[in-house]
């Protein structure tokens, strides 16, 4: 049986729906996370890295919406990943996917929880 170990990332009030955010990763060489709050999904976690080159995604600090919304996008190349899944539909990675992280909010608190190992 695999165990999830649960961390604080901070307030999930701090996200309104169709915002963004972005975490610093646990330790040095671990990347970074970032948050969705999707207005019929709730708050979504995936890994600050492209999965064509590994690179961060926000083109700016905590921001990786496309101008309307839709779409997670890459800064380094433009790829365009789907909210909901973080499958990419257009760019070099067209089909692979961002790393999602399990989310819950617990107490008004946005909580991320990874794999025990």
């Amino acid at each position: 049986m695999t165990a999830i170990v649960w961390r604080a990332l901070g307030e999930a009030a701090d996200i309104p729906p169709g915002e963004t955010a972005s975490f610093p990763g646990a330790d040095a060489g671990t990347p970074g996370l970032f948050a969705v709050h999707h207005f019929r999904d709730g708050i979504l976690i995936y890994r600050n890295a492209c999965p064509h080159l590994g690179v961060p995604l926000d083109w700016a600090p905590g921001k990786f919406l496309n101008l309307d919304g839709t779409r997670i996008v890459c800064a380094t190349h433009g790829a365009e990943f789907r909210i909901t899944d973080g499958l990419c539909l257009r760019g070099p990675c067209r089909g692979q996917k961002l790393v999602a992280s399990h989310a819950r909010v617990v107490g008004g608190v946005l909580m991320v929880g990874e794999t025990a190992k």
